[in-house]
């Protein structure tokens, strides 16, 4: 039998790890905007490292995340109705598999493109498959299409904690404030 959750708030480490990741997603979305259409140059390959390295470390906090989640009760559900309490679980559940997808598709792509991932410039990570253009070509939509569907479900998970503090007022988003409950 597991234990039942005594707050009502998240743990810090998971306030923490949703606030960085929130962060750092968003920034790796716009740098991905920013960069794709940028002419080559140095500044575009230099752009296109940061937004690798940061797509690592998007993924590197997915699994401390995930295992933080894994191991750690959240607080109890709040009375919702129950479509509600399903489309809030159901797009957690993709976020998470978004959190792991894009960065693995994207680390995917990089290696069928040839360029391999040095992280920080000084740590090369295997590559996921050879270097194959035409694979390249067929992977790129993919990590694309993964993205904007991480970036739609994010919105839609901010304007549905909107909704619970603004029109409900039932203090949902105080559960992942950061601060003192």
């Amino acid at each position: 039998m597991s234990k039942m959750p005594t707050s009502t708030r998240y743990s810090a480490p998971a306030i923490w790890l949703h606030w960085l990741m929130a962060l750092l997603i968003a920034g790796v979305f716009c740098l991905g905007l920013y960069m794709a259409d940028l002419p080559m140059s140095m500044t575009r390959l230099k752009l296109f490292n940061y937004h690798k390295w940061a797509g690592v470390i998007v993924l590197g906090l997915a699994v401390l995340r995930l295992v933080w989640r894994l191991t750690h009760q959240p607080p109890a559900d709040l009375p919702m109705p129950a479509w509600q309490r399903l489309a809030a679980h159901g797009m957690h559940h993709l976020l998470y598999v978004l959190f792991f997808a894009v960065p693995l598709v994207g680390w995917a792509y990089s290696s069928a493109a040839g360029f391999p991932i040095v992280l920080f410039g000084v740590l090369p990570l295997p590559s996921f498959v050879d270097k194959n253009p035409e694979l390249a070509q067929l992977i790129k939509p993919w990590h694309e299409t993964l993205a904007w569907t991480m970036a739609l479900l994010v919105v839609a998970h901010i304007g549905a904690a909107l909704k619970h503090h603004v029109i409900d007022k039932d203090g949902l988003l105080n559960r992942m404030r950061p601060g003192r409950g």
